[in-house]
């Protein structure tokens, strides 16, 4: 199967699902993970399907006489619920890169690395959320990746504030390979963010999200303020949208991505 064929399976696997989508009130609203880049503290309910794809991303950064763009479309997770615990796969069904500099331009494209995740709630009720997600990476990217077993643990919370507002963070720690030589170092990363949700089923989000990568060949700190908007169209429904601005040099300037997540 090409990448054209695997985006339009995507997309038209979420469009099935939106078009048989059941009524409001049948049960809790859909909690995916888009938008933003924080990680909801929920599970898929048990016996449940869960698919969130992003539609398409693109990130821009201009340094130094150098474009680099890279963009993605039929981001995909699909998730299936037990309770407490989801297992989890994500897969982006094409990537690509585009550098320009004075010496002309490469382009790379290609799927995505294989994500697995198995999230676990400890407890429901009350107005603070705790999930422990723990998950690893496997090389399926080609060029476009490293080519390295990575794994990771994400430790998504958040507290409900009262008047449809909430405050979430979303903690995580990687082990990631060097970009030179074959050890391995320590990625932290972090989102603060702040929730307001409508009757409508509107959702505004403003997020500061921070990286901080250890690779002792080529250390970096990343920053950058994010705002995304998303809306439950019935109760298994959401669609979303985003904007994130880089807030220094080793951020992209600008990402826009859409997406749309569907529970059956």
């Amino acid at each position: 199967m090409n990448k054209v064929s695997w985006i339009r399976t995507g997309i038209g696997l979420a469009l099935a699902c939106l078009a048989s989508a059941p009524a409001w009130g049948e049960d809790n609203p859909i909690c995916p993970d888009r938008p933003g880049k924080g990680t909801s503290p929920c599970t898929v309910d048990a016996g449940r399907w869960q698919v969130e794809l992003g539609l398409y991303d693109i990130s821009l950064q201009r340094r130094s006489g150098v474009t680099t763009d890279s963009a993605s479309a039929g981001s995909l997770l699909l998730k299936y619920g037990f309770g407490s615990v989801d297992l989890e796969a994500g897969l982006a069904l094409d990537q690509n890169q585009r550098i320009h500099d004075a010496h002309g331009t490469q382009s790379l494209h290609g799927i995505g690395d294989l994500y697995l995740h198995a999230k676990y709630q400890p407890w429901t009720g009350g107005r603070f959320a705790l999930v422990f997600d723990p998950f690893i990476k496997l090389p399926t990217a080609g060029a476009m990746g490293n080519g390295a077993v990575e794994a990771g643990l994400v430790l998504p919370l958040a507290y409900d504030l009262g008047g449809g507002w909430s405050l979430a963070a979303t903690p995580e720690a990687d082990w990631l390979r060097d970009g030179a030589g074959g050890g391995y170092h320590l990625n932290a990363v972090n989102v603060i963010g702040l929730g307001r949700s409508f009757d409508n089923g509107l959702t505004l989000g403003a997020e500061i999200w921070t990286g901080q990568n250890d690779d002792p060949h080529a250390p970096s700190s990343q920053y950058s303020f994010d705002v995304d908007a998303a809306l439950l169209t019935d109760a298994n429904t959401q669609l979303d949208a985003g904007v994130n601005l880089g807030l220094n040099r080793q951020t992209p300037d600008v990402e826009f991505y859409a997406g749309v997540s569907r529970r059956f």
